[in-house]
C-alpha cells in the first residue's frame, strides 16, 4: 500500500534526483521538447510549471528563485525573455506529455514532454466544438402540429428569399450585357484599324507595280519610233549620195557612212540597254 507516498523517488536519492530534474528542466527550456520515460516526465512537470509561472514576473527576486533550481544562466535568460512572453496568456498547463510506446529491454513506457505553445502543428488543429441541442419530449401531440407549422413557415420564408434573390439579378444581367457590348465595340474598332493598316502597304505595292508596267509600255513605242526614224534616215542618205556626188568619192563617203552607222547603232543599243535597266529596277 502506498499511503502518503506523494513523491516518486525514481530509484534515486534526494541529491541525485534534484540534479537530474534540474538538468531536465534546463534542457526542456532550451530545446522545448525532450524524450524520456513517463515517470520522469510526470516528476519534471511538477518542477517546471511553477518555474514558468514565476517567470511571468520579471524581477530579481523571481530570477534568483528560478536560478536556484536551474543553476544555468542561459536557461534563465531564455525563460524570462522568450518563453515567458509566449506563455504569458496561458493560466497554467504549460507542458504536454505524448506517449510513444514502450522501450526495448525493460519495457518502460516512453514519451515526449514539450511546451504547449511551441508545437505549431497542434496549435493549427483548432477543432470546432459541436453544440448539443436538447429536445424535450413534453407535449408530443402538440409538438407534432407545431413542428409542421414551423416547417411550412420555413418553406415560405425560403421561397420569398429565393424570389428576392432572383429579382435583383435581372438588372445585373442587363448591366453585364451592356458592358459586354461596350467592350466589343472598341475591339471591332481596333480590328478595323488593324485591317486598314495591313491593307495600306498592299495597296502601295499594287500601285507601284501598275506604274512600273505603264512605264515599260510607254518605253517600248518610243524605242520602236527611234529605230524606225534611224532606218529611214539610213535609207535616204545613200540615195542622196548617189544622186549628188561622183563615183570617185563614193568609196570615201561609204566609209564615213559606215563609221557613222556603227556609232549610231552603238548609241542606240546603249540607250536601249539603259531603258531596259531602268525598267528592271522599277519593276524590282
Amino acid at each position: 500500500m502506498r499511503h502518503n507516498k506523494k513523491i516518486n523517488h525514481l530509484g534515486r536519492k534526494t541529491a541525485h534526483r534534484g540534479a537530474m530534474l534540474s538538468n531536465m528542466a534546463t534542457s526542456l527550456i532550451m530545446h522545448k521538447r525532450i524524450f524520456t520515460t513517463v515517470a520522469k516526465a510526470k516528476a519534471l512537470r511538477k518542477v517546471v510549471e511553477p518555474i514558468i509561472t514565476r517567470s511571468k514576473e520579471d524581477t530579481t527576486h523571481s530570477r534568483r528563485i528560478v536560478f536556484s533550481t536551474l543553476q544555468s544562466k542561459e536557461a534563465v535568460t531564455e525563460l524570462f525573455q522568450n518563453v515567458s512572453q509566449k506563455v504569458g496568456d496561458r493560466p497554467g498547463g504549460y507542458t504536454r506529455i505524448i506517449r510513444t510506446g514502450h522501450r526495448l529491454g525493460d519495457n518502460a513506457s516512453m514519451c515526449f514532454i514539450e511546451l504547449v505553445d511551441y508545437n505549431e502543428n497542434m496549435l493549427k488543429d483548432t477543432t470546432k466544438k459541436t453544440r448539443r441541442t436538447r429536445r424535450s419530449r413534453r407535449g408530443s401531440g402538440s409538438s407534432g402540429a407545431t413542428a409542421a407549422t414551423t416547417q411550412v413557415a420555413k418553406k415560405t420564408e425560403a421561397e420569398e428569399k429565393s424570389a428576392a434573390k432572383v429579382e435583383p439579378l435581372k438588372p445585373k444581367t442587363e448591366k453585364v450585357e451592356k458592358a459586354e457590348t461596350e467592350l466589343a465595340k472598341p475591339e471591332t474598332k481596333h480590328v478595323d484599324k488593324a485591317e486598314a493598316e495591313a491593307a495600306k502597304p498592299k495597296a502601295k505595292e499594287v500601285e507601284t507595280v501598275k506604274a512600273e508596267t505603264a512605264k515599260s509600255e510607254t518605253a517600248k513605242p518610243e524605242t520602236e519610233k527611234v529605230e524606225e526614224v534611224k532606218t529611214e534616215s539610213v535609207k535616204e542618205e545613200p540615195a542622196k549620195a548617189e544622186t549628188t556626188k561622183p563615183k570617185a568619192d563614193v568609196s570615201k563617203e561609204q566609209k564615213t557612212e559606215d563609221s557613222a552607222k556603227k556609232t549610231e547603232t552603238k548609241a542606240t543599243t546603249e540607250k536601249e540597254q539603259d531603258v531596259k535597266d531602268e525598267s528592271k529596277k522599277e519593276t524590282e
